[in-house]
């Protein structure tokens, strides 16, 4: 994440990353499936006692959000100007050194959730910000209070404890961030916690009360594609790199690359191969050997991990 300290100031201070900026208009969009189930929250959460499951996170299951949202704020742009005249803008939607969140915060969007993301009493935090900043003075809308009182249950919840204190994240345990941002080996203590989480984690989101009223989105767009929600985790494995690529068009999962997304599901072989029987395992091992000579340093290693706790296994004795 070293682009957040090279850009410096910037993220901060809207004027320095486009000149002439006066004000920031901040906006939200929901993207939770239209046909997603009023007990959601419980199915994701029983989607982790299955360890040979796949887990994609929610909002990575369908087209990517980059696209879809720049393109409306784009054309909410275009409308402000044909009612205003001409305007100087540009748009973001996490593509830029923003301060995405607290931006929302400030502009009344919601107030930050313990677990640092946004939250709001009519849609909870299952939703995408983004932020046209504009080069005319409009009115400031006021930030709304916080509504998190003693509820701790995103910290508690959090599988590496990444939440350190409320309101403060330590990105490098985190593991949407090991999942996605993170290029090199995963480190050993963590790879436990993971669980069969392959691209992302909603954890602290789907224990969250708030979420209890987060939003449908009338979008096709987010809804699940096919193989990114209960697929199993040879199956996905078993992945060619053409086959990864012609699956993740169009999703935010593509931009991990192959490479990454093997080292992924190898995590999460290594750990269903530890609460397996031998009969239900041996598809597993079958699988993590079948890419124990991959060219990728990276995928090897992460392989031979798997399949050492398998026989580390093999040899405790009964």
């Amino acid at each position: 994440m070293s682009y957040m300290a090279s850009h410096g100031l910037k993220r901060a201070r809207p004027t320095e990353l486009v000149p002439g900026t006066v004000r920031v208009i901040t906006a939200r969009m929901d993207y939770l499936p239209a046909d997603t189930a009023q007990d959601w929250q419980a199915l994701e959460l029983a989607r982790l006692e299955q360890p040979t499951e796949g887990i994609v996170s929610v909002y990575a299951r369908g087209r990517d959000y980059h696209k879809v949202m720049r393109s409306r704020l784009q054309k909410l742009s275009d409308q402000i100007s044909a009612a205003l005249g001409p305007l100087g803008y540009r748009v973001f939607t996490d593509s830029a050194p923003v301060l995405e969140a607290e931006l929302a915060s400030r502009s009344g969007q919601g107030w930050r959730g313990k677990h640092t993301l946004l939250l709001s009493r009519e849609a909870g935090s299952t939703f995408f910000l983004g932020e046209i900043f504009v080069d005319i003075d409009l009115p400031v809308t006021d930030p709304v209070a916080s509504h998190c009182g003693s509820c701790s249950a995103c910290i508690d919840i959090c599988p590496t404890r990444a939440i350190i204190a409320p309101y403060r994240l330590d990105a490098r345990r985190c593991i949407s961030y090991l999942t996605i941002e993170h290029a090199g080996s995963i480190p050993l203590d963590l790879r436990p916690l993971m669980g069969n989480r392959i691209y992302g984690c909603d954890d602290c989101q789907l224990i969250c009360p708030w979420n209890k009223f987060a939003r449908r989105s009338a979008l096709p767009d987010f809804d699940a594609r096919t193989g990114l929600a209960g697929s199993q985790l040879v199956e996905l494995f078993a992945w060619s790199e053409e086959a990864f690529l012609r699956c993740t068009d169009g999703s935010p999962i593509r931009r991990i690359g192959h490479e990454r997304w093997l080292r992924n599901i190898a995590v999460a072989l290594g750990n269903a191969l530890r609460v397996l029987d031998a009969d239900f395992a041996r598809p597993l091992v079958t699988a993590l050997e079948s890419r124990a000579e991959h060219p990728s340093p990276l995928v090897r290693e992460h392989v031979a991990w798997a399949l050492a706790l398998k026989d580390q296994l093999d040899s405790d004795p009964v």
